[in-house]
């Protein structure tokens, strides 16, 4: 498997140049105050913020955002490490009820009983034609169209401690190189004075007049991180830009497209304003936002070879967002992450997540008794599939992740569940041989408070919602069928940490 690259930046056009060669990254946003940042960086050298170069401003800017991520993925996989309680594993494609001329099957994960029932069909057989006929639940009989729904079938589980799976599982903890993480930041420079993006009009006309017929600078700084060892290594890249003479005209004809608003130096290589580009000396995808030639020295620093990264074939096709092919189109802006896609499953429908799902089952406590009061629920969009139902926040594990990590990671990234704020106490994996759906059981953490937010465009509404009025929403199918026994469990668990 190749090694995961997460880009702290959620720029288009970067992406876009890693996917042309041959790299799918990880998009998480950094969210860093730059501002903040080069004001931090220039009081510890002592100077003014303008007293920075162009060269370490990138370089500052690049690194904060790098190490922001970086941090964050540490709180995933630190929490994920301290998970405690058990993992229940289900294993409802395997026979419940062998008929009695036919002996029991194993309970080995992703085995798949295949024994006669009665009447000529296996329980696989019977299992499969419910999943795939009317259900009173789903929007129509498209397989991609609703959940699995096991109500009233009997399903084999196998329980061990969270902990066994937690030390041997491959994720962020016990990988030996990678991910990597890389944080970029660009400036132009022109006539001295350093510039970043416009926002305004105003700014934007202002500068692209002045810029007509001469010459300026983009300068570009990387920090990349290796999550496993922790190493981080540095670099800045700069490219000469020569621009024509264009018009009054054309400049307000490329106002009008809003391009140059929110890009550094309030130009484009790769949009509508690379025909007023003449020329550039360097490297042209450091002017796009992301240096291939610096990056690949960068990595080569850590010991990892650059095509270790490769995770996309030669010519394919960058996939559209993450909607059921059955269902609205989703956003424009929807990013498409390793380990996003359709799996044929062995159930007779298609679930989502080539590394199989997971979510998380967010639960608050009454701080005297100790009890479940609400559960966080998320309002799925619209164009997703059941879109505008009920379930938890979560979504297809990444490359390079467990199912605990993968859910921490979505749950964060839909609902701003921070995962420093709460503790994992339990698991639910439902096993269907070629595909997986991980539900993580968490409590917030006492003296600690997870505050809500949509952090994309996967939900409609994040709520804290009361635990008895959970079933009164119109739940996703498979939330509705698995509710009575996740509500039980939550139940024994809170009474198990009482008083802690």
């Amino acid at each position: 498997m190749s090694i995961p690259l997460i880009l702290a930046s959620k720029s288009k056009p970067r992406r876009d140049v890693l996917y042309s060669a041959g790299i799918c990254p990880t998009i998480r946003v950094s969210h860093v105050d730059e501002p903040a940042a080069l004001e931090r960086a220039a009081a510890a050298a002592g100077c003014d913020v303008d007293d920075l170069t162009v060269d370490k401003r990138v370089a500052i800017l690049a690194e904060a955002k790098a190490q922001a991520v970086h941090q964050a993925y540490r709180n995933v996989a630190d929490t994920a490490a301290a998970a405690t309680g058990e993992r229940v594993i289900a294993y409802p494609l395997q026979t419940a009820e062998p008929a009695a001329d036919q002996p029991s099957e194993s309970a080995d994960e992703g085995t798949v009983a295949d024994a006669t029932a009665t009447g000529g069909e296996s329980p696989r057989d019977i299992l499969i034609a419910k999943l795939t006929n009317d259900q009173p639940n789903a929007h129509d009989a498209d397989i991609n169209a609703t959940t699995r729904d096991f109500s009233g079938v009997d399903v084999p589980t196998q329980t061990e401690p969270i902990s066994n799976i937690v030390a041997m599982q491959p994720g962020l903890t016990h990988a030996q190189v990678g991910p990597l993480i890389v944080g970029c930041d660009s400036m132009f420079l022109f006539d001295g004075e350093c510039y970043g993006k416009p926002h305004s009009v105003e700014v934007a006309r202002e500068r692209l007049k002045a810029m007509r017929g001469h010459t300026g600078e983009l300068w570009t700084g990387h920090c990349l991180i290796d999550f496993a060892t922790g190493r981080v290594v540095r670099g800045v890249s700069y490219a000469k830009i020569h621009f024509c003479n264009y018009s009054d005209h054309d400049i307000e004809r490329y106002l009008a497209t809003g391009e140059p608003l929110e890009v550094a130096g309030s130009f484009t290589l790769e949009g509508f304003g690379g025909a007023f580009i003449d020329s550039i000396e360097g490297d042209p995808h450091g002017v796009i936002g992301i240096s291939l030639p610096l990056l690949r020295e960068l990595v080569g620093q850590l010991g990892i070879e650059w095509t270790d990264l490769w995770n996309v074939e030669r010519g394919e096709l960058f996939p559209n967002g993450k909607s059921d092919p059955s269902s609205l189109v989703p956003p424009a802006e929807n990013v498409h992450q390793p380990g996003d896609g359709w799996v044929d499953c062995m159930c007779g429908r298609r679930h989502w997540g080539l590394n199989g799902a997971s979510g998380v089952l967010l639960a608050r406590r009454d701080a005297v008794t100790g009890a479940v009061t609400h559960v966080v629920m998320q309002h799925r969009a619209v164009w997703s599939a059941e879109g505008g139902t009920w379930g938890i926040p979560g979504g297809a594990t990444a490359d390079g992740e467990s199912p605990i990590e993968g859910a921490l990671r979505e749950s964060y990234e839909e609902a701003n569940i921070t995962p420093e704020d709460i503790e994992v106490v339990g698991s639910w994996r439902e096993d269907h041989g070629n595909w997986a759906y991980t539900t993580v059981f968490a409590f917030e953490k006492p003296g600690h408070t997870v505050e809500l937010r949509a952090n994309d465009d996967e939900s409609m509404e994040i709520e804290w919602i009361p635990i008895d009025e959970v079933p009164n929403r119109k739940l996703l199918t498979a939330m509705k069928t698995d509710w009575p026994r996740f509500r039980a469990r939550l139940d024994a668990i809170a009474a198990a940490h009482h008083g802690e």
